[in-house]
């Protein structure tokens, strides 16, 4: 498939500048067109690294005259892949000192030893990690501790009534993962694509900051992981009665040791970065406001998350750790996801060919015929359409496509098009059937443990839940 569509995905494009004028006197919407569809090939087959499908955009544009070279390079490295990067050079340097792993365990001690308390432990752990650590290492960091449970249950209790537990335990940690991402800007890539491509199209509305956006997705996460663990809980673990010991945790969390040097900088530094993304704006608090700390420099809105994430992350690669090196070093921060930053590039640039072009108008003109529908009815399609497509695309990829669509069908019908555009962002994590919807599943299914129809009958039922919550509390509470 992967080889067909690197041949037919050009042709594909090629015939539509050809032979479709979408809007006479004003080829460069038939253009940006082309090179959606060759990208959205590309992306959904995987023809070539979705990275460098992203690069397409910085080729293409200018070649066909969509957008000047300079332009469309700035997409590429803006505010919100600099937000991206400080906060994931933290994350890595929380896996560098083990204190990632040292929040597991402790969470796992305080939680208790029946299978229900064991899961929503390991849930909730994985769901708090992955808030502020990728949910690919989230994930990581749960899966072997998990296994050695298994292992050890393995030895002294039934295999069937294990067996059956081991599933349940290890598809919470991957749902969890992907659920707990929901709740910050830098916990899933489709939250900060979402920031930008709104900032693009809506350029003079309110920014979707980082306390803005958690405030408003807390609630909403906590709902849907309980609602998760419930489901986990009802058909994995419900008949199934015995202790773990927590010898095996505490074990785990001697091997630590005392909290380390490095450790309490991590955690400072952790702790004052969530501080200052909270508090950067003015906090609203009943009639009166309390002034965000941006106040006190000259002009404030110069000051973004980015801003913030790139200060608190150059101290940790001059702080000094004990053995002489410093907290972090570049040999660390080089395992960043690059790819991804690539990858949050294309789709921005992509977003804003689309603006530019006129073919986010175009499609806004097209969708005018949906104005019958009720908004309710709208919800739903999109929040399927997102949850079908995350499914067997990357979620970024797909947000990042269909993000300045429903921006634009939100203008032609006159409505509000944060709600829908929040929808589509938080439908796009909703990937739990497959072992390729999102790579926590993929870990997961790693295990052997896990069999496809397992995960996607959970995932099934979860999905649908998903799409119901997001639904009713958008409709319920709007958006910010």
């Amino acid at each position: 498939m992967a080889k067909f569509s690197l041949i037919i995905a050009p042709i594909l494009s090629i015939i539509l500048v050809l032979f479709l004028n979408l809007k006479p006197g004003n080829p460069q919407v038939t253009y940006t067109a082309a090179v959606a569809l060759l990208m959205a090939i590309w992306w959904v087959t995987e023809a070539i690294p979705l990275a460098v499908t992203a690069l397409l955009p910085a080729v293409l544009f200018p070649i066909l005259g969509i957008m000047n070279g300079k332009a469309v390079s700035a997409f590429y490295f803006n505010d919100v892949i600099l937000l991206f990067i400080g906060g994931f050079i933290v994350a890595l340097a929380m896996q560098r000192w083990n204190f990632h792993k040292r929040i597991a365990l402790k969470i796992m001690l305080w939680m208790g030893i029946n299978p229900w308390q064991v899961v929503l432990g390991f849930m909730g752990a994985t769901a708090f990690l992955s808030m502020w650590i990728s949910n690919t290492a989230a994930t990581m960091v749960m899966v072997p501790i998990a296994m050695a449970i298994i292992a050890k249950l393995e030895e002294n209790i039934e295999g069937k009534k294990v067996s059956r537990f081991s599933k349940g335990l290890l598809l919470g940690i991957a749902y969890a993962a992907s659920i707990g991402g929901m709740a910050t800007l830098i916990g899933t890539p489709p939250n900060l694509a979402l920031v930008k491509i709104f900032s693009i199209y809506f350029p003079q509305a309110p920014e979707i900051s980082f306390a803005r956006w958690f405030v408003f997705a807390l609630p909403l996460v906590i709902v849907f992981f309980l609602c998760a663990w419930l489901l986990i809980f009802l058909l994995f673990c419900k008949n199934v009665k015995f202790q773990v010991n927590l010898d095996m945790f505490y074990k785990e969390y001697k091997k630590l040791g005392p909290m380390k040097f490095e450790e309490w900088v991590v955690m400072i530094d952790f702790i004052l970065l969530a501080l200052l993304w909270f508090t950067r704006k003015d906090i609203p608090i009943g009639g009166f406001r309390i002034p965000g700390w941006s106040s006190l420099f000259p002009v404030p809105k110069f000051i973004d998350d980015g801003t913030v994430a790139i200060a608190m992350t150059l101290p940790l690669f001059f702080i000094p750790a004990r053995d002489h090196q410093t907290i972090m070093d570049w040999e660390t921060a080089s395992q960043l996801p690059w790819g991804i930053v690539l990858l949050f590039g294309g789709g921005f640039a992509l977003a804003a060919g689309f603006k530019q072009s006129g073919l986010s108008a175009w499609f806004g003109e097209q969708l005018q015929g949906l104005s019958f529908l009720h908004p309710f009815l709208i919800m739903i399609a999109i929040s399927l359409l997102m949850i079908i497509l995350t499914q067997f695309t990357s979620n970024t990829a797909s947000t990042q496509m269909i993000l300045p669509i429903v921006a634009s069908m939100s203008i032609s019908l006159r409505i509000n098009p944060l709600p829908l555009m929040v929808l589509t962002t938080l439908s796009a994590s909703c990937a739990f059937m497959l072992p390729v919807s999102t790579p926590p599943n993929a870990i997961i299914f790693g295990t052997n443990a896990i069999k496809v129809f397992d995960m996607a009958k959970t995932g099934t039922i979860l999905n649908l839940l998903g799409a119901m919550l997001i639904i009713a509390y958008i409709t319920i509470f709007g958006t910010f």
